[in-house]
């Protein structure tokens, strides 16, 4: 194949790739696979680093071809995620690598996706692309500076916050076009002058071939687990800052007699600590704890739960959307979401009768779903609804034919 026949280049630039088990890396990690597979027309790259989202320590392979995608890997500092300061010097190094990685790899026709780790990685993305006549899509998981303001991360504030708003904004004008992952996040954008010509929903997903609902006498951590008759009221994912844990726990408070109901949460995060502590000051007996489960056994792990627990502050609506809903939905659990009632996922949870949406703080409530989901759990009708409810509108396919289409154009 001679230079001017090989075709065009998607460049992907996010901080963990395969094999890293982050929600956003194993969704990258679908679509470079699935555009790899069935594309002719692009190569398909990742820029990345050598870490994993629960390892700064790991070393991964600085190049590598997997499944046809090409993976660049770059050298950062290590500090991890734990340390806000060492977190940012963990960016800064990313942002230098990438911008050096960006620059040696991108062509003119080239299509540089950048997402939203680390924060305005888009702006490397744009430069690059000004400077090498590539197009720039962004794929917005989250919006900050916003979610870093709403969290009250100090830098995020009055000055700071405009700049780099301002910054953040140019980037997304730059763009043949900006993904969002809701409703709420596409108006926000509208507000803030993006064109709607550039802007496209496409929700995210969960891996619907993997994932699949399987019964509590076949599920083998029912039973490593200790919970065979009980009912689970689960959690899984990241326990982080964005998550309200008080209402969860007051929750077990109230049933904390009850020898037949249990919480799960599985995961970890900045608030697992806290979690954890609090748990014992309480005596919460029913709360067990397990860390994240391999990717490989996420079936069972999500199957294990009668119900899901899903938990958004409302002051982060339109900035953020739980991806643990899909695979939640995938195994054909209900879920009970909590935060605000008129929100991105709660929409979706009271539209298509897939669960209950209950205020923050309201624990009457909290305990009316379990009630409601434990008297008519795992009947057979409502897990066939929830996961047709996801093959139809959250599947991995639809999300890459969706991509296909814009990276077409």
């Amino acid at each position: 194949m001679t230079m001017q026949s090989q075709p065009r280049k998607l460049i992907f630039i996010n901080r963990y790739f395969y094999p890293d088990h982050s929600a956003t890396s194993q969704m990258l990690t679908d679509l470079a696979f699935g555009l790899a597979k069935d594309s002719v027309d692009h190569a398909i790259h990742i820029v990345t680093s050598r870490q994993r989202y629960d390892d700064a320590s790991a070393q991964l392979p600085a190049c590598e071809v997997i499944q046809n995608v090409h993976v660049h890997r770059v050298v950062t500092t290590r500090f991890g995620r734990q340390n806000l300061v060492g977190r940012a010097f963990d960016y800064l190094s990313f942002y230098v690598s990438s911008f050096a990685t960006l620059i040696k790899l991108t062509k003119a026709g080239d299509t540089l996706i950048a997402k939203t780790d680390p924060p305005l990685i888009s702006v490397v993305a744009a430069l690059v692309a000004k400077l090498k006549r590539a197009q720039l899509v962004n794929w917005l998981q989250d919006l900050f500076p916003e979610v870093a303001a709403e969290l009250g991360v100090k830098l995020a504030r009055g000055l700071p916050f405009k700049l780099l708003k301002a910054i953040r904004n140019k980037t997304l004008l730059q763009a043949k076009m900006n993904v969002v992952i809701g409703e709420l996040m596409a108006e926000r954008l509208r507000r803030e002058g993006i064109p709607n010509t550039k802007i496209t929903v496409i929700h995210n997903w969960a891996d619907g071939e993997q994932l699949k609902p399987i019964p509590h006498d076949q599920n083998p951590l029912r039973a490593a687990w200790g919970l065979q008759g009980k009912f689970v009221v689960g959690y899984s994912g990241n326990l982080g800052r964005s998550h309200d844990f008080s209402t969860i726990l007051d929750a077990a408070a109230a049933l904390k007699e009850r020898e037949d109901i249990v919480f799960l949460l599985i995961g970890g995060g900045a608030q697992l600590p806290q979690v954890q502590q609090e748990c014992v000051e309480k005596g919460l007996t029913n709360v067990l704890f397990k860390p994240y489960q391999p990717r490989e056994t996420l079936s069972e792990s999500l199957s294990v739960a009668d119900v899901h627990l899903i938990s958004l502050k409302p002051e982060l609506e339109s900035l953020i959307v739980p991806s643990k809903f899909y695979g939640i939905l995938a195994v054909g659990r209900p879920v009970i979401f909590i935060g605000d009632l008129q929100g991105e996922l709660a929409k979706i949870i009271q539209f298509e009768m897939c669960g209950d949406v209950i205020k923050q703080g309201d624990v009457g409530q909290i305990i009316v779903a379990i009630t409601k989901e434990q008297n008519r759990a795992m009947q057979k009708p409502q897990e066939n609804k929830i996961r047709n409810l996801f093959d139809l509108r959250f599947s991995k396919l639809r999300a890459i034919n969706e991509f296909n289409c814009i990276f077409k154009i």
